[in-house]
């Protein structure tokens, strides 16, 4: 992976691969008269191809960094870019197709719709964005087949294992190709086995398809394996 290239977090990266730049995130709650402060100058910049762990107790601000990295909630100060776009002073329809468009996600539970098949999940978000459905189909079967669900496409999540619906959820995370793929403790429902399956999947798809993944987790064997490994406490992002 390439070295960090600045000497302190808040310089301006001049690097073509540079999917992510995050710079003094902060996030703070009203509660009753006082703010709780759950993150605290945050920063972060993540390359092209990297996968990057980020561990944590429970209640850290693990998923609020991940809402806040994947647009889904905004920071209460700080800066986010991805692909050099200043996504924090986008519209919010703007931002939602943004979001579609170029970042992807798989979380604890898979969430599929469990009337669709596994190829019409996969779809989906393309679906969403009105691309070509026979385009999409390809792509989707082609996706599916990548996750070792090739025999799988026209089944539903009832008639599949935890394990190969998150490898349904991880294949619909790709479909549109984003720059970056967020995911929020993706094996923590999952068995030993179905968990290190998973794990091998997200390390190939980084090596092989140069995809970007920053994936919140309390499994360090996991974490100790990929890319890069941060820890929160007390706020703070503390990054090898």
């Amino acid at each position: 992976m390439p070295s960090v290239i600045w000497s302190e977090m808040g310089t301006e990266a001049q690097h073509n691969d540079v999917v992510l730049l995050a710079r003094n995130l902060s996030k703070s709650y009203r509660s009753g008269k006082m703010d709780l402060e759950v993150l605290r100058g945050v920063g972060l910049q993540i390359f092209r191809g990297e996968t990057v762990a980020i561990t944590g107790a429970s209640g850290v601000g693990k998923s609020t960094l991940l809402h806040i990295l994947g647009t889904l909630d905004r920071p209460t100060s700080g800066d986010l870019e991805i692909q050099s776009v200043d996504v924090l002073n986008l519209g919010e329809e703007e931002l939602a197709g943004f979001r579609n468009r170029h970042i992807g996600f798989v979380f604890q539970f898979h969430n599929l719709l469990p009337e669709f098949t596994a190829l019409e999940n996969v779809m989906m978000p393309g679906l969403i964005a009105d691309e070509s459905a026979s385009a999409l189909g390809e792509e989707a079967g082609f996706l599916l087949d990548r996750v070792g669900l090739g025999a799988r496409l026209h089944h539903r999540p009832g008639e599949m294992s935890g394990g190969e619906c998150q490898r349904v959820a991880v294949a619909r995370a790709l479909i549109r190709k984003p720059q970056v793929v967020l995911a929020d403790e993706p094996s923590g429902n999952l068995d030993d086995r179905a968990s290190r399956s998973l794990h091998e999947l997200i390390r190939e798809l980084a090596a092989e398809e140069q995809e970007t993944f920053i994936v919140m987790t309390h499994d360090r064997e996991f974490a100790a394996s990929l890319d890069r490994t941060g820890h929160i406490e007390a706020g703070v992002l503390h990054l090898n």
